[in-house]
């Protein structure tokens, strides 16, 4: 399969290109982004074929039907990592909550949130690549909270690979920003900036598209890529879970083979999001995908009036700080499969330069065939995991929760919905500690062991053993020093 672009052609890039050329250099012309010159089908005679299948098995089959040039014992080890989450033969659980709530858990692997299903086999996938063509690669992070420490996680030692690693300073739980600082591999650099992640987003899309940058790193003999969700070798993981959720349903009989069902995915940069609408292309029966926000909800504005207008809007911290986004990279991929490449370049450019765009109405009638959206603010996501909790004994994290207003207000009860939990409660212990028991500014230590007691939880050794860890990496700088501690730690 060849991959084609979202702003079209410019003269500096082939039309095409291969899996491994898009994941290695994941900007596009004109500064744009990759995506599949098509999609695979997946009709109902594939969810049947795997309806007794391992994740693994699933996942493979799914991949090859992608022809990507991977060499299927690369695949293999990549899709082993998941033997290493909490249950290797289901590492995506899915729990009924209510009765027509199902709760698909993202979270069981090494850092506890949802980057992993994506992290860990494409960390494997582009170190061999890289060794491969016996090249060296630094590889650009930019986080929110949860892609860091999932990038650190899968590319630590390996061969061929340096990560620098851009988080917002403060803008994360303590949890994550713990699990960033104390990795002390030397191949990993974190950087902490005084911005927020869009800060780092912006930081990172430059880089990737600088001639001088590359010329730089070109001088030390290494190439550049990224492991955001701007790089589809993300994206093509993230669609494999959506499949499974499916499946799952089916298995419990919850639903019939074919019968549609809701999406709702807490959504910061839109790749979970984008990964459930390929899936719905491909041929899992979705009903709609919901799309649920927290304070800011640029993209709730999108989906509701067709307006991305960012001309007054500053990043709002929240509760659920992973999704403290406005410029959600993925939603660019959608706005390509929907509209085509002139329109895309044409309202992405309007972005960049005049930090808005409007959809026609005709555009936007198509978008909300699809999806539909609504925003959770952090009071009544803390009441949402507080009833949940007490009512279905279940326990959700902060960003989970935003799903819960949406699913009141965007789902038909009659139609089941699948939510996508992409984080575990000890990743933001003092939200779920002050919904739980009214406690206010604990630290997270402290958090942790009161909803131990509560919810009768052990707390994961790998967390708990964050708190006493040796901080290694204590680099925080001013956003326009970026390129320059970079260069430095190359």
């Amino acid at each position: 399969m060849n991959f084609i672009q979202t702003r079209g052609v410019d003269t500096t890039k082939p039309a095409t290109v291969t899996f491994s050329q898009a994941i290695l250099s994941p900007i596009a012309s004109f500064g744009g982004l990759y995506v599949p010159q098509e999609l695979p089908e997946l009709g109902e005679a594939f969810l049947t074929k795997h309806l007794n299948s391992s994740y693994k098995e699933l996942a493979s089959d799914m991949l090859a039907r992608f022809e990507i040039d991977i060499d299927q014992s690369v695949i293999d080890e990549a899709l082993s990592l998941y033997d290493k989450f909490d249950d290797a033969k289901n590492p995506v659980p899915v729990v009924k909550v209510r009765e027509n709530l199902y709760i698909s858990e993202l979270y069981h692997g090494p850092t506890r949130a949802f980057k992993d299903m994506a992290l860990q086999p494409f960390g494997v996938v582009l170190s061999s690549i890289a060794q491969k063509r016996n090249e060296n690669y630094l590889i650009l992070a930019a986080t929110s909270g949860d892609t860091g420490p999932a990038a650190l996680e899968t590319f630590k030692n390996r061969a061929n690979v340096q990560v620098a690693c851009l988080y917002p300073d403060g803008g994360t739980s303590d949890v994550q920003r713990l699990q960033m600082v104390t990795e002390d591999a030397k191949n990993l650099k974190v950087i902490g900036i005084n911005g927020v992640f869009d800060d780092a987003q912006n930081a990172l899309k430059r880089l990737l598209a600088s001639d001088e940058f590359k010329a730089a790193l070109k001088e030390k003999h290494v190439s550049l890529s990224a492991a955001n969700s701007v790089n589809f070798g993300r994206i093509i993981f993230q669609i494999i879970y959506h499949i499974h959720s499916y499946l799952e349903l089916v298995r419990q009989n919850a639903i019939a083979m074919g019968e549609k069902v809701y999406l709702n995915v807490p959504s910061g940069n839109f790749g979970n999001a984008l990964g459930g609408y390929y899936a719905w292309k491909m041929g899992v029966p979705v009903e709609k995908i919901i799309i649920s926000s927290n304070e800011n909800n640029v993209l709730t504005r999108l989906i509701k009036d067709g307006k991305y207008d960012l001309r007054d809007s500053e990043v709002v911290g929240t509760t659920s700080p992973a999704m403290d986004i406005l410029k959600s990279s993925n939603v660019e991929r959608i706005l390509f499969d929907m509209f085509g490449d002139v329109r895309t370049k044409e309202l992405m450019l309007s972005l960049e330069e005049k930090n808005f765009y409007e959809l026609t109405s005709e555009e936007l009638s198509t978008l909300r065939e699809c999806f539909d959206a609504d925003w959770c603010n952090g009071d009544e996501g803390k009441r949402y995991i507080k009833e949940t909790f007490e009512k279905d004994g279940y326990l959700m994290d902060p960003h989970t929760a935003t799903c819960m207003k949406s699913y009141e207000t965007c789902s038909d009860p009659k139609i089941k919905t699948i939510a996508y939990s992409t984080a575990e409660w000890t990743k933001f212990s003092p939200v779920i500690a002050n919904a739980l028991t009214g406690e206010e500014d604990a630290e997270d230590i402290t958090a942790l062991e009161s909803i131990s007691k509560v919810a009768k939880l052990e707390i994961p050794a790998m967390v708990k053993g964050l708190f006493t860890k040796e901080i290694a990496q204590k680099t925080v700088i001013e956003k326009e020093d970026i390129e320059k501690e970079i260069l430095k730690f190359l």
